[in-house]
Formats: C-alpha cells, sequence, structure tokens
C-alpha cells in the first residue's frame, strides 16, 4: 500500500503543473509557500498513518476549517484556490462534505487562466449533480468556452457538458455544439457527439431534428469520431429499429473494416482490433436483424468472419464470442451460424474456468427459446452445476431450469430453487428466486395441496422481503376463484387446514407478510372447516395478538381476520376476552378496533351485513358526494360558517390578485425607448411585449413616433375579449401518403431431439446414476412429441390455475348498457346497414358495405366539439370550448396524412367499384380521414386500414376482404398490447362469418397512453380456410394523431399559463419561406392542430390538448430570424413532443 501511496505522490506534481514557471518558490504563490503536492502528499500520508476512523474524521475537519478560511479569504490568489480545490477533491472523496467550496470551484472555472479552468471544471464535476442549482451559475461559462478559439477551452466545456449539464439549459449550448460537428480537429468532433448523445438520454426529442448530422458523424473520417456516434446509434435502435434499416449495410461494412484490422493500431487491446467497437456493432446488427430475413442476410458473412477470428484465448475475445452468439440467435436464424454458436456454447459451458462456463451458462439461458436441443446435448453439466461451489454459477444455472420449466417437470425444479433459497443469504437473490418459485407454483401446480405448500415454503424462506405483489396475487387467486367452484372450494378449504396446523407449532417464528396471509385466510375461509370450532381458530389468534414479535401492522390483520369470524358465531368469550383487552392498548390502531368490534358485536345483524361470507371481491357502494354530512353542514352554515371553496376557485383567487393581464388605458405617459421585455419568471405570455411592437401595429401610428408613448389608440386595441385588430388566418393543405408496412407470415418449429442414449445407462457408475435420473425429471417435456413448454413462448398445456374474475362477472351486465351508451352517442351508426343492434353499438360489425353514393357537391365542413380539459373545467375556462369551428383542412393536415372530401366524382363514382375495395361508409366519410391502405394479405384475404381522426379519438377502421369463392369461418382479429397506445374496447374481435367474395370491418377507438413522437401498434388476424392461417401487422401512429385543437379566450389563456408547471423552450431559425409571422404562424396552425388563440405583434399564443383533455400551450415570437418557442403542459412529455414536431415541420416548410 506504501508503494502506492508514493508512486501516487510522485505522478501529482505533473497532474497538476508545478513544472510551469512560477510554482516554486519564488513563483506566483509567493516566497516559501509549500507546494500542492507537497500540501497533499502531507495530507494523504498522515491519513494513511492513522489507526482508526475516529482519527481520520478529526484530521479531515481539522483541514476543512483550514481550507474554508482560505478559500474564503479576500487576498487568496487564484493559483492558492487551485490548490485548495485539489484538497477539497480528496476530502470530498473520502465522503467529507465540503459545500462551502462549491462556489468557488464555479468561480475558479470561470475566472481562472487554462490549468486553472481546468481544475475547476474538474472540481465542478466531482462536486455537483446534474439537477444541483448551483449549476445555472456555469452555463454562461460553457458558453462562452464553446465559442472560445482555444481548442483547450472548447474541450473542457465540452467535456463537462457531456458529464453533467441541466436539462432545461439545453437549447441555450446546443447550436454552438451542432457547429462542433463540422469543426477541423477530430477531438472536437468526438466531444462534440459525446455531448448529443448525453442530450439524448436526458432530452431526446430536443435533439432528434440533428439526426442527419448523426449519420454524418458515421461516416466521419477519424475512427474516435465514428466510435462514438454508435452509442446514440445503440439507443435509438433499441427505440425504434424500424427506422433505421437502411443503416445495416455500413453498420456492416464497419464491422469489416474492424474485424479485419484496418483501425488505427491505437484501437487494439491485447492484439484484439477495436473489441468494444466490435461488441457495440454487434448489439447492433442484433436489433436490426431481429425478425428480418432480408435485413439477416447482408450480415450472415461478418458474424461468421467475427467468430473466426475470435480464437485468441483472452477475456475480450470471449466477449465478443457471447455478443457473436447472441447476435446469431437474435437475427433471423442460418443453420451454419447456428451449429457454430451451438459449438462455442459448448466450449464455455464444458471449460474448467468459471467465467467462461458463466459466459456459457448466460449464453444457454439466452437461446433456449430458440433451440430447446442445445439444453439437452449438455443436461448433465446443468446437472453437476447445480452442486458448483460457486453462487453465481448456481443461480444461472437455477435461471436456465426457470426458463424450461413445464408441467412435467416443475415439482423437481421449484425443489431445486427451494434448496438454494434456504442456503441463500443475499437479498437480491431471494427476492429474485422467490418471484420465479411463485410465477412457476401459480403456472404447472400439478395439485391443490402441493401448491399450498410451495407458496408456504415461499412465504417463509423468503420472509419480510417477498415483494407485496406476491402475496397480493395469492391472495387474489384464492378470493377470485377459478371456472370451478367445487375446486374453488378444495383450495381454500386446504389453504385453512395448512395454516391451523401451521399455528399448532409452538413458538413458531414466521415472517409477517406469512402471518398476515393466514390472518387473511382464516377469517375469509375458516367456515368451510366444519370440523374445528370457530372458538379454537379465535384462540389462536387472541395469542398471536400477544407475540411479543407480532408488529402492528400484523395485529391489525388479525384484528380484520377476528371481525370476520365473529361475524358468523352468536357469541364468543374470546372475542369478549380480547376486547376487554385491548379496549385500553396504548396502540391507538389497536384500541379503536377493539371499539369498533364491541359495537358490531352488539348489533350481529348489521355486523353481517357489513361482513358477508366470500365477498372480498363484491363492489363496494361509495357515497362519493359525502351526503350524510350535508345536516352537519347545513348546521355550520346555518351557524355563520364559511362556505367551503373548491380548490381549483382558491386557485383562482389567488391568480386574480397576482399580477394578469392589466386591459385598462395607461395613466401617465412614458419614455418609448422602453424596449419588448422578454420572457421571464413565471408570468403569462400573454401578459408581455406590449411595447415598440404593439404601438407599431396600431391603426392610428401613422405619422412618425415622437418622443413618447402615444396612448390615443389603447382604447381601441384592447378590449374585454383581448385584442381587437382582425388576424390574418391563412388555410393550408399539404398532403403525403402515409405508408404502412405490412405484416409476416409466422414460421418456426421445434426441432426433434437428439437420440436417445439409454444404452450408455449401464456402464455408468452409481453417482452418474442418479445424475442421469436428476436429469430425465429436469428436462422432461423438452422433446418435440411432448410438447415445449418454455417461459416466454405460448403455452398450449391448460393451466392449473386459471383466474376468474368475479369483479368482470358483477360489472358484466352494467359495462355493456353503458358502453352501448357512450358508443352510440360518440360514433353513431359506423356503416351503412340495417338498424344498430349491440354489436353495431361497439363497434364490431361484421357485414357487407353496402355501395354508398353522395353526388352532392357541397363539401362539408365538420363541427367540432372537442372534450374540455379538465384543468379547464375546474377553473372555468372551459365555457367557450366548445362551438369550435374549424375546417378540415386547417385542423388534419399533415406531411405524414392525406386528407380525402368527399367530391362529386369520387361519390358518384363509388357505384362501379368491386366489392373487395372497402370503402367507408358515409359518416365517417364526411370526418377528416386518411387513404385506404393494405396491411397484409394472403391468397385469401387482405387487411385495409382507415384512420379517422374524431373529436375526442382516433378512430382506426379496419377492413377485412375475403378474396376466395367460398366463406371464411372464425376470423379472429387482436391487437397486441401496446406501451404508448390504449385501445378503449377490447383489443379482439371475431368476425363470425365473411361471405365470398365480401368486406367485413370492425372500429377500434385508440389514445396515446404514453407519450411519444411516433410509435407501433402491432396485431394479428387468424382464419380457417384449408388450414389455420394467421397474418400480423403493424400500424404506425404519431403524436399528431391525437392532438387536437382548443379554442379560449387570451384570458383563460393567461390564467391557464400560469396554473401549468412543465415548461419547455427552443429557438428555431425560421426558413426563407416563411418570410412572415403570419406564415410561420400558419404552419403550426395547420401541420400541427394547434388553435390560434391570439396575435399581440411579433407574438403569439396557441393552444390544443391531448386526446382525451391534456392541454397544452404555446407562447411563440420572432426576432433575428429566429421563431423562439415556449410550450407549457401539465404532463411533462407532451412539451418535448411538439416541440420536436415543430422542429420538424419547420425545417420541412
Amino acid at each position: 500500500m506504501s508503494d502506492v501511496v508514493e508512486r501516487t505522490l510522485s505522478v501529482l506534481p505533473g497532474l497538476l503543473g508545478q513544472h510551469e514557471p512560477g510554482a516554486g518558490p519564488g513563483g506566483a504563490g509567493g516566497p516559501g509557500r509549500v507546494s500542492a503536492t507537497s500540501r497533499l502528499g502531507s495530507l494523504i500520508r498522515s491519513i494513511t498513518a492513522l489507526t482508526s476512523k475516529h482519527e481520520e474524521e478529526k484530521l479531515i475537519q481539522q483541514e476543512l476549517t483550514s481550507l474554508k478560511a482560505t478559500v474564503s479569504a479576500p487576498t487568496t490568489t487564484l493559483r492558492l484556490m487551485k490548490e485548495c480545490m485539489v484538497r477539497l477533491i480528496y476530502c470530498e472523496m473520502l465522503g467529507y462534505e465540503s459545500s462551502f467550496g462549491y462556489i468557488h470551484a464555479i468561480k475558479l472555472a470561470q475566472q481562472g487562466n487554462l490549468l486553472e479552468k481546468r481544475v475547476g471544471y474538474l472540481a465542478v464535476s466531482l462536486f455537483l449533480h446534474e439537477n444541483h442549482e448551483l449549476l445555472l451559475l456555469l452555463v454562461n461559462t460553457v458558453v462562452k468556452d464553446l465559442q472560445s478559439t482555444n481548442l483547450v477551452e472548447v474541450c473542457m466545456a465540452l467535456t463537462i457538458v457531456s458529464q453533467i449539464f441541466p436539462r432545461e439549459m439545453i437549447p441555450a449550448v446546443l447550436p454552438l455544439i451542432e457547429d462542433k460537428l463540422q469543426h477541423s480537429k477530430e477531438i472536437i468532433r468526438r466531444k462534440a457527439v459525446q455531448a448529443l448523445y448525453k442530450f439524448y438520454l436526458i432530452a431526446p426529442n430536443q435533439v432528434q431534428h440533428i439526426h442527419d448530422k448523426f449519420r454524418k458523424a458515421l461516416c466521419d473520417r477519424d475512427a474516435g469520431v465514428m466510435a462514438a456516434s454508435l452509442h446514440i446509434y445503440l439507443q435509438m435502435i433499441k427505440e425504434n429499429s424500424s427506422g433505421y434499416k437502411d443503416l445495416t449495410g455500413s453498420f456492416v461494412t464497419i464491422l469489416k473494416q474492424v474485424v479485419g484490422g484496418k483501425l488505427p493500431i491505437d484501437f487494439n487491446y491485447h492484439s484484439v482490433p477495436a473489441p468494444w467497437l466490435q461488441i457495440q456493432l454487434l448489439r447492433i446488427l442484433g436489433l436490426l436483424g431481429k425478425d428480418d430475413p432480408r435485413t439477416s442476410e447482408l450480415m450472415y458473412d461478418v458474424l461468421d468472419e467475427s467468430l473466426r477470428r475470435a480464437e485468441i484465448n483472452h477475456n475480450i475475445t470471449y466477449a465478443i464470442l457471447f455478443e457473436c452468439v447472441q447476435t446469431i440467435y437474435t437475427i433471423h436464424p442460418k443453420s451454419e451460424l447456428l451449429e457454430k454458436a451451438a459449438k462455442c456454447i459448448g466450449k464455455f459451458v464444458l471449460s474448467p474456468k468459471i467465467n467462461l462456463k458463466y459466459l456459457g451458462l448466460k449464453a444457454l439461458t439466452y437461446v433456449i427459446q430458440q433451440d430447446p436441443k442445445l439444453a439437452l446435448q449438455h443436461q448433465m453439466t446443468i446437472i453437476e452445476c447445480l452442486d458448483h461451489p460457486d453462487p453465481i454459477i448456481k443461480r444461472e444455472t437455477l435461471e436456465l431450469l426457470y426458463r424450461i420449466t413445464n408441467g412435467q417437470n416443475v415439482i423437481v425444479i421449484v425443489q431445486k430453487m427451494l434448496d438454494y433459497l434456504k442456503e441463500s443469504k443475499e437479498e437480491y437473490a431471494i427476492i429474485n428466486l422467490v418471484g420465479k418459485i411463485a410465477e412457476l407454483a401459480e403456472k404447472y401446480a400439478p395439485d391443490n395441496e402441493w401448491f399450498i405448500q410451495t407458496m408456504n415454503a415461499v412465504f417463509s424462506v423468503g420472509g419480510d422481503v417477498v415483494h407485496p405483489d406476491i402475496p397480493n396475487n395469492f391472495l387474489r387467486l384464492l378470493a377470485e376463484g377459478f371456472d370451478d367452484g367445487k375446486e374453488d372450494d378444495q383450495l381454500r378449504m386446504y389453504a385453512v387446514q395448512s395454516y391451523l396446523a401451521l399455528l399448532e407449532e409452538e413458538d413458531a417464528l414466521y415472517p409477517q407478510k406469512f402471518f398476515q396471509v393466514m390472518s387473511w385466510v382464516l377469517g375469509e375461509y375458516s367456515s368451510l372447516v366444519t370440523d374445528v370450532d370457530p372458538e379454537v381458530i379465535l384462540t389462536k389468534l387472541h395469542s398471536l395478538l400477544k407475540k411479543t414479535f407480532v408488529t402492528s401492522e400484523t395485529k391489525v390483520w388479525i384484528m380484520a381476520a377476528v371481525t370476520k369470524i365473529a361475524s358468523r358465531t352468536s357469541c364468543s368469550k374470546t372475542v369478549d376476552k380480547l376486547i376487554q383487552e385491548f379496549s385500553s392498548s396504548l396502540d391507538t390502531y389497536m384500541r379503536q378496533y377493539a371499539f369498533e368490534l364491541k359495537h358490531l358485536c352488539e348489533d350481529k345483524a348489521l355486523m353481517k351485513n357489513l361482513l358477508p361470507f366470500d365477498a372480498s371481491c363484491n363492489d363496494m357502494v361509495v357515497d362519493a358526494s359525502l351526503s350524510f354530512l350535508d345536516g352537519f353542514v347545513a348546521e355550520g352554515l346555518g351557524r355563520g360558517a364559511a362556505p367551503y371553496k373548491p380548490h381549483h376557485q382558491r386557485q383562482e383567487e389567488k391568480l386574480s390578485q397576482e399580477k394578469a393581464l392589466n386591459f385598462e388605458p395607461y395613466g401617465l405617459s412614458f419614455a418609448s425607448s422602453v424596449s419588448s421585455s422578454g420572457i421571464t419568471g413565471r408570468q403569462s405570455p400573454t401578459g408581455l411585449s406590449f411595447g415598440s411592437d404593439t404601438s407599431g401595429n396600431s391603426a392610428e401610428t401613422g405619422h412618425k413616433e415622437t418622443n413618447t408613448l402615444k396612448l390615443e389608440g389603447v382604447c381601441k386595441l384592447w378590449g374585454k375579449e383581448g385584442y381587437l385588430p382582425k388576424k390574418e388566418n391563412k388555410v393550408g393543405k399539404e398532403n403525403e401518403p402515409q405508408t404502412v408496412s405490412c405484416g409476416r407470415l409466422l414460421a418456426g418449429q421445434v426441432g426433434d431431439p437428439p437420440a436417445s442414449r439409454s444404452d450408455q445407462v449401464a456402464s455408468l457408475s452409481e453417482e452418474d446414476k442418479e445424475k442421469q435420473q436428476l436429469a430425465s425429471t429436469l428436462f422432461i417435456g423438452l422433446g418435440s412429441n411432448a410438447g415445449v413448454s418454455l417461459m416466454g413462448k405460448v403455452d398450449t398445456a391448460t393451466q392449473k390455475f386459471k383466474r376468474k374474475s368475479k369483479i368482470d362477472e358483477t360489472q358484466n351486465s352494467e359495462e355493456v348498457s353503458d358502453f352501448q351508451h357512450s358508443a352510440a352517442s360518440d360514433f353513431g351508426p359506423l356503416l351503412d346497414t340495417a338498424p344498430i343492434n349491440i354489436e353495431d353499438c361497439e363497434g364490431k360489425i361484421n357485414t357487407r358495405l353496402r355501395k354508398a353514393s353522395m353526388c352532392s357537391s357541397d363539401i362539408v365542413e365538420d363541427n367540432l366539439a372537442f372534450e374540455t380539459p379538465q384543468s379547464l373545467k375546474k377553473s372555468g375556462l372551459g365555457v367557450r370550448l366548445s362551438d369550435s369551428r374549424l375546417s378540415q383542412s386547417s385542423l388534419f393536415a399533415d406531411s405524414n396524412i392525406e386528407i380525402f372530401q368527399p367530391s362529386p366524382s369520387a361519390q358518384c363514382g363509388r357505384a362501379s367499384k368491386t366489392p373487395l375495395v372497402p370503402s367507408l361508409p358515409e359518416e365517417l366519410e364526411e370526418l377528416a380521414h386518411s387513404e385506404v391502405v393494405e396491411l397484409c394479405q394472403s391468397d385469401a384475404l387482405s387487411l385495409y386500414l382507415c384512420k379517422v381522426w374524431t373529436d375526442n379519438s382516433l378512430l382506426l377502421t379496419v377492413f377485412v376482404s375475403n378474396k376466395t369463392t367460398s366463406a371464411l369461418n372464425a376470423v379472429n382479429l387482436a391487437f397486441e398490447a401496446a406501451e404508448h397506445f390504449q385501445i378503449l374496447e377490447s383489443p379482439t374481435y371475431q368476425f363470425p362469418v365473411i361471405e365470398a367474395q365480401s368486406v367485413g370491418s370492425c372500429q377500434k377507438c385508440v389514445w396515446m397512453d404514453k407519450i411519444c413522437t411516433q410509435g407501433i401498434l402491432s396485431g394479428s388476424v387468424n382464419y380457417q380456410s384449408e388450414m389455420e392461417t394467421r397474418l400480423e401487422f403493424s400500424i404506425t401512429l404519431s403524436l399528431l394523431d391525437f392532438i387536437r385543437p382548443v379554442e379560449m379566450t387570451t384570458e383563460d389563456f393567461g390564467k391557464l399559463w400560469l396554473s401549468l408547471s412543465n415548461d419547455v423552450k427552443q429557438n428555431i431559425k425560421m426558413s426563407s419561406s416563411q418570410d412572415s409571422f403570419s406564415a410561420a404562424l400558419n404552419t403550426l396552425q395547420q401541420k400541427l392542430k394547434l388553435h390560434i388563440v391570439d396575435v399581440i405583434g411579433n407574438e403569439g399564443i396557441l393552444a390544443c390538448q391531448l386526446l382525451p383533455s391534456v392541454p397544452c400551450l404555446l407562447h411563440c415570437r420572432t426576432h433575428s430570424g429566429m421563431l423562439a418557442l415556449w410550450f407549457r403542459s401539465p404532463c411533462s412529455a407532451l412539451p418535448d413532443g411538439l416541440l420536436y414536431q415543430c422542429q420538424k415541420v419547420m425545417e420541412e416548410s
């Protein structure tokens, strides 16, 4: 240890620049001043010589006191401040707080020379975090250094930006960093790419408009810049791989050059060419080639070459081989590559080295779903790994067994997991394994007895670190039951008997969560056991309440169980004794429960009504209006009490007292040199910038301005309804067709198992025979004839515990009637068919589309009534939000959407179309909609889609066209669960019969559940013709599909603006085509579906909402050819998404 300290101290002078002139005794530090290395070295030696933590704390506190006095002294030079910063960094690294030096570190970065600035930046990056309030003081320094001509200062600024930088200040430096991507020095370009990668991680929507520059960085002549850009592409491809398929050839070419050793030798590591670059590229190729045969073909050769060249016995080559194996099993399979990858996995698994064996098990766990035969080939090695002394190897082996579990081997595998669980002391391993065991027990339990015993073992061994979802799911399973009521009672009865037997044990100590589960089950279902007196159960629970190890929370569960059991007994001495004991308890909760139990026992009829048997899943009627308090409220008002004011009313009154728009004329004149004020603080933008721009737009300011502000026209410019002059509203329309990718046919079967080796068993030893027998029980069910049931794949076996929700049963009739009413009122008749039945109201209609004709030449203008946002309703701002009348072209025009309006020729000529061509019914034709596009097709069936933008949702109309001469039966349409989207009704729909040469249709209403700029909604259609066929499809949806304009007044806009907290600001360069502010506003109105609330000079305010009712407000203004945008919304992600769309449409226009 002493050698390490001495070598560190010997290097410090060079790192801290003590070789520079003036660093010695006669330097700038002053005569006789001790150098920084001497001071720091003395501190380090003193600390290493100490013998206790207490002495270290005492020494560090003395050092911090001395440093605090030094940095606070006004005579401290920057050179001495640099030395103090180095010692402060060391103290902070040891874990001692030195916050008094944070501000001095920022000052040093602002004021010092290159070396002092370097130490200041280093201290700031170590002291502060991204959300630290002092970091805002560094923004101007970073901007200044980014504009510097000194390369060292630019590098330091880019480094600090890529480490810590506040998210809200990104727009201040983003244009400067974009310019650095074109810098002549490769180190500047590389650091600029790293800074943009940091921005993408914390605010991805703010850098999406410069993706073309990322592509230039990928093709940069410097390998370091190219390598830095791979981080960004890996992250973007993880989120949306379909948008970067065209770059597959580029990534393959780069990997070929890297594997071939074409990069500089500086990138080599142990004679391996750029290994970390290879790993990044392999991960990218795996994401791009997944389920894509055409893209996968491009990378087969380079993957083969990577496997062949990674033969050096070194850890880094093993990492490359592992990534190659993962990539080969991720992309579309190729038999030759799969064989080589399997051999590679076999070498890893059979290796005596622990690290390689772990890699082999990890790879085997990953590929087991694609190739279950591979586990059979190495089954004896896996059995040996179960008894391996290394716990990591045992844990990874159990993870592998978890993946291959099925109904035939579940008992053996769960027992192995429980054995490991009893030995493990790691909390993470316990939490992870407990969840897996509970999942397997619920999915593959052979009988009730095994299931209850397994869950008891989970609760006993897992302890209180068990995730709350596990006991909750277990109790929900018992409560909801299954399809068979007799099976329900048997399971519950066995659970009660099991828990009574456990409570019989003397001094049994179980985890608190297990006691809570026992209490709930005994309280709900103890009456099912008729051979046990309820008094015996109450006595056991009473004795449990007296235990000191039982927590207050568990006692509440026990008291609830006692109350339920008491409701089913006429009288009980134990209950009376319990009430008497706990009525004077110091625990307020127990005392409250005792009094409640006492009053309930006095009225048995009420008690039975309140606590019915097996009613845990029944709905409770809640009086949301609290009508039982009406008498109390009336009495209080009669005595003169002030009436209650809702929160939104109090907020309104508070806002009315603050600064808002003033519509009264000015009382006194003042100099006109006052310029337009900027946007600061939390003020409403509608109350800003009423200087020169407003007066310049006045109709009465026709003569040359004098030195005072003219007030004659103020009353005519402003009124109660806001700004009075008419605003120009140019409505445009830009149509581009939207392409939707077709679905793909599923194919793939599990291969046959290897040949049996039963003839070899006789020659094995006794120990080997035991292992062979264990292997036969573990790996049973992995053959082709046994029905493979892998985790993560569709399991064709019948699940033991198939839940049947009682909640759905009780609400079924109410939901159907409610949905019929809402569907009928929202959409009306969706097809021109016979009178509407239940299926019609739900938007699930299987019928032929009749040929429609509409020869009217009038263009229908929709009266769009949007749902008022909740925040507007509360603050009284929604009074004028209905009656919003905008033309469809201005409302739904978008670069990705083609709008169709009914025309005389199209409508009159529709009768000549063949029945197989789908078309919208008249009611939907009048709404804004996209063209009908084909999603997927087969020889028998075609699937089409049309988007219809209604006022309150996106309506997806799906058409199924039968191209055959015979009827199609049981056509099932199903949408997969999507992360970003929510289908309002059921995601599935079944067409009973689609006649020959006819078209069936159904409608699905979609909302955006999680905000994204673009997302994929996938689904499939299954039908029965000669054989069962499945087609997959995907639908691309964008944020603009769910944006609707909101009309409001300027005053309402100002009030709502002040109540919103999430905002985003960005400056966008205006193109030459947008020569005026009004043209830019019209672009935003048409492309983004925003409503222009008001225009005041060179400032405008716009409003919209994300369906169903999330408002977003925009304030924009022009200055120096830039358009300054300021979004605000109650949702933090919505402003970022709309900002990206703004940048996109402004660049395209």
